[in-house]
């Protein structure tokens, strides 16, 4: 009987433990998060956690995907965006878009994510450093949690900073 009553104890604990967080989840600040691809129960949980909408930057094709996810997130009356930018060929066009629709969003709580990271927190990091002005090194932390940009990724940065006088060559 003993062993019965702490089977169910322990059964009805992990019931109701919180899905697990993404990979690489980095909170920017109480307005901005980036992380890697979402399980569904997380997305699920958005609203709870004050998120008001989220731009996903991986084509939804992708192997690791959650085909559901516009709708799961839609039920819970959070703003839903795609911004299917692929990984081995970034191009200006793809920041301009990020830019236009995180500055549409400003004010809201906002979570940005891809397969792993890479290109949310790559994108978010022109966005703090060009649109906002924040310290390209106070803004690079974020992305050296995650990766050091290379090839396409690291050009693109340097890029768009170098358009902007920025000075700044983490590499």
């Amino acid at each position: 009987m003993r062993h019965l009553l702490v089977a169910l104890a322990l059964a009805s604990s992990t019931a109701f433990a919180a899905p697990a967080a993404p990979p690489n989840l980095i909170v920017i600040d109480a307005k901005l998060t980036t992380a890697g691809q979402p399980s569904a129960e997380w997305l699920g949980t958005l609203r709870e956690q004050g998120f008001e909408a989220v731009i996903y930057l991986a084509p939804p094709t992708v192997m690791n995907a959650v085909r559901d996810e516009p709708l799961i997130v839609g039920k819970q009356g959070l703003i839903w965006a795609n911004l299917p930018i692929r990984f081995g060929s970034p191009v200006d066009a793809d920041y301009e878009s990020f830019a236009a629709l995180l500055k549409a969003l400003r004010g809201k709580k906002v979570l940005v994510h891809c397969e792993v990271n890479m290109r949310a927190s790559a994108l978010t990091f022109l966005y703090r450093t060009l649109a906002e002005g924040t310290d390209p090194n106070l803004a690079w932390e974020a992305v050296s949690k995650v990766w050091t940009p290379q090839g396409p990724w690291k050009a693109l940065l340097l890029k768009r900073l170098s358009a902007q006088g920025i000075a700044f060559d983490p590499f």
